[in-house]
């Protein structure tokens, strides 16, 4: 008996987005009878807006979850059986930062046909957006969490895409989108270029690339608009460093040393009063 094949299905990245998705995607989700996915009732309800004709409990249903050793098994069982799969995660390609690696690989490992399909991924639109170097890339998933964790991955990703002129490309759940984009503005240098993607492919989508101190000004103007003319910041300047205890920027009560601290950036308050 032939081995079946395996069509990795792109799935549209918002609710809104079925015309992201290419014409041909049905054809191949009817040349399937079998589907591992990432949560069966988002496939399915993706499917029946691709295919509303499509009678959902006439197929075989798997949820991939992190490709369990009998999850891996079955899906070996019914290739062999010469079944057609489809793998589709909950939002993009599948086995792009998402579940489906491990089963691609079990494909593999049979000489299975394994078929990338073309659709929405939001690594790829975002790098093609920003202006960045696209020859030489890397995507390092999610960064750590843990504080100490985070600001080094920060620093040497930026270390790296200084000598190697990289673009360092990385996601975050959206709760957590302005607690990492703080970090990168508070441990970046001024020059650093970073671009912040949203929402791409959606009706709120946006793809900004500026260099970290426009990032910080923005930021500014933003909350200029709650004070009086006479209170607003007009100009300032980045300092090389993090104001810390260690670095004798502030007291152990957290409180600013005012007159070290001008000594130690007196240029930069120079530059803000003297320049135009």
């Amino acid at each position: 008996m032939a081995i079946g094949t395996v069509y990795l299905i792109p799935t549209f990245l918002h609710e809104d987005g079925l015309n992201t998705i290419p014409n041909y995607i049905i054809d191949a989700v009817k040349n399937c009878t079998v589907f591992f996915v990432e949560t069966e009732k988002t496939t399915r309800r993706y499917l029946k807006k691709l295919w509303p004709q499509m009678v959902i409990d006439d197929y075989q249903w798997y949820v991939i979850h992190k490709a369990e050793k009998d999850v891996v098994s079955n899906f070996k069982n019914l290739l062999q059986q010469g079944k057609n799969i489809a793998i589709i995660s909950d939002a993009g390609c599948p086995a792009i930062a998402d579940p489906g690696e491990i089963l691609v690989a079990a494909a593999q490992q049979l000489n299975a046909t394994v078929k990338p399909l073309v659709g929405p991924n939001s690594i790829i639109l975002a790098l093609m957006a920003s202006g960045m170097n696209g020859n030489c890339f890397q995507f390092h998933g999610y960064l750590p969490i843990d504080s100490l964790g985070r600001k080094n991955k920060i620093k040497a990703l930026e270390l790296d895409s200084q000598k190697r002129k990289c673009t360092q490309i990385f996601i975050e759940t959206p709760y957590r989108n302005n607690q990492l984009i703080k970090y990168i503005t508070d441990y970046c240098l001024p020059e650093t270029k970073f671009c912040i993607a949203v929402d791409i492919t959606g009706t709120s989508e946006s793809i900004q690339t500026k260099t970290i101190a426009e990032w910080k000004k923005k930021e500014i103007d933003f909350h200029n608009q709650k004070f009086g003319k006479w209170e607003q910041i007009k100009k300032f300047e980045l300092t090389p460093e993090v104001w810390s205890i260690e670095g004798g920027h502030l007291t152990p009560t957290m409180k600013m040393k005012r007159s070290i601290i001008f000594e130690l950036y007196k240029h930069l308050s120079k530059k803000i009063y003297l320049e135009d």
